[in-house]
């Protein structure tokens, strides 16, 4: 096989499988119209992330932030393996128009080697599952899309398997202090609580006793309104009694003038 030969192939098999390179994809933005193609760019970048998270945990020197990182590795390698693989099963060998069924083999064949990818990224776990686990459609014969994992090679688990390891015992440490000190916090919060509550009560009961001496002032109140309306009406008809009299006089003075001058008109009259 000539050097010209082993470039055709080469560059026949990097075309077969270039519209499956994520980069391109996303770039292109192909993906949003191939459901296949959208799901295994996300799943791609998942176990990307979780290389990543993993090679941080590898330098990271806090303990609590180790075992942080790989329950996330392992909660993503979960959703990765019970719910994308399967929807990427389903659509890998569904029949989509333009597609031959050399793409759709190939297909399969990317499904196929992603639980290999998934289950090489490390998560920290003491006892890893083993290669010969198996899942439907990856290495291994094909059980019907089961996923089987062998903890141990005898299938028994003793008190040793459950041991916890030294970062998960720091870890649970940790979170036991946090929780002491989030009791002692909310326990500080129930006191204050306690003493608002008794607050409040003691007003309420103030309240109570200032009601009967508010009802009284009222009462008072209207009271001191009826007398004052009563001496305003009485005031009134004295003022009234007084200007009558006042005229009364005034109109005794005026005849008294008048029968003067009559007189006086008479007298001289009368020489």
């Amino acid at each position: 096989m000539t050097v010209i030969d082993i470039l055709t192939r080469v560059d026949a098999i990097c075309q077969k499988y270039d519209k499956y390179d994520v980069d391109k994809l996303n770039g292109a933005n192909v993906a949003g119209d191939d459901p296949f193609a959208r799901l295994y760019a996300s799943v791609d970048a998942d176990i990307n992330q979780c290389v990543e998270k993993a090679e941080t945990a590898k330098q990271e020197k806090n303990r609590a932030a180790v075992v942080a990182l790989n329950a996330e590795i392992r909660r993503t390698k979960a959703k990765l393996l019970e719910e994308d693989l399967p929807k990427l099963q389903r659509l890998a060998v569904k029949k989509v128009k333009g597609l031959t069924k050399e793409e759709i083999a190939t297909r399969s064949d990317l499904v196929a080697a992603l639980p290999d990818r998934i289950q090489s990224i490390p998560d920290g776990s003491s006892s890893a599952t083993k290669k010969n686990g198996t899942w439907g459609g990856a290495s291994g014969s094909r059980t019907g899309g089961a996923i089987q994992f062998d903890s141990t090679a005898d299938g028994n688990f003793d008190d040793e398997y459950f041991k916890g390891t030294e970062e998960s015992n720091q870890f649970r440490r940790e979170y036991e202090m946090r929780r002491i000190k989030q009791d002692e916090g909310l326990s500080v919060i129930g006191e204050g609580l306690e003493t608002l509550k008794n607050m409040a009560s003691d007003m309420n009961e103030e309240l109570d006793r200032q009601v009967p001496l508010m009802d009284e002032m009222d009462d008072k109140v209207d009271r001191a309104n009826a007398d004052l309306k009563n001496t305003n009406v009485r005031l009134k008809e004295t003022v009234l009694q007084l200007r009558s009299s006042r005229n009364f006089c005034i109109d005794i003075i005026l005849l008294c003038v008048i029968l003067g001058i009559a007189a006086y008109l008479y007298n001289v009259l009368k020489k």
